[in-house]
């Protein structure tokens, strides 16, 4: 198995829009997913069709249309991009689950290279099918707020303070200079949510 650029760029925008979501974002146009991954938009449109079509992500038209997540990030496996955009995750087809076809070997059966093939093939769709989305962007907050880095997509026009509360007789100015600090609480706060609630179920 080896992931293309197709199959990359894919991730990582659902990655993009996994974070915008959770930042309270839930939309972004296809220019800023772009101009982050510095990709070619029309590139990165094929993309996101084959995305919309398996019903991944969602779109809308207008000025304030763009992509959005058409399902919960916990239902989006990774294994099961990378099928849809690169095929089967087997290194050779006569070990693939979904797309199997018989190989030149004269015996499958007793095949070393098969069963060596078997164990890779294991260990690559038990990783992949293991992580949600959810899973990867949870991680990714993590990493951004313990190396104190800002999150991406906090520079869109409508103001960050529209989205955080604010204390009565703070002044504008004050709120944005605790912007980026308290979106990191709420972020924070949204993640031990998250895991308490998996811990529950």
């Amino acid at each position: 198995m080896k992931l293309s650029k197709r199959g990359e760029y894919a991730l990582r925008a659902l990655i993009d829009l996994g974070i915008a979501s959770e930042l309270g974002w839930p939309m972004l146009q296809i220019s800023e997913l772009a101009s982050k991954e510095k990709l070619p938009t029309k590139f990165l449109e094929q993309i996101f069709t084959q995305l919309k079509s398996a019903g991944y992500v969602a779109s809308r038209r207008g000025k304030f249309g763009g992509y959005s997540l058409a399902r919960p990030m916990s239902r989006i496996r990774f294994g099961a991009v990378i099928r849809l955009i690169d095929g089967p995750l087997a290194p050779i087809r006569c070990v693939s689950q979904t797309s199997y076809a018989r190989c030149s070997c004269p015996d499958e059966n007793h095949c070393g290279l098969r069963m060596l093939m078997f164990d890779v093939r294991n260990v690559i769709s038990t990783i992949l099918d293991r992580y949600t989305l959810a899973d990867i962007v949870e991680i990714t907050l993590r990493k951004y707020r313990r190396d104190k880095v800002t999150p991406p997509f906090l520079h869109r026009s409508i103001p960050l303070t529209s989205m955080l509360p604010q204390k009565k007789g703070s002044t504008s100015q004050q709120a944005k200079s605790r912007g980026t600090q308290s979106l990191f609480r709420v972020v924070r706060d949204r993640n031990q949510q998250s895991s308490a609630k998996r811990a529950v179920k």
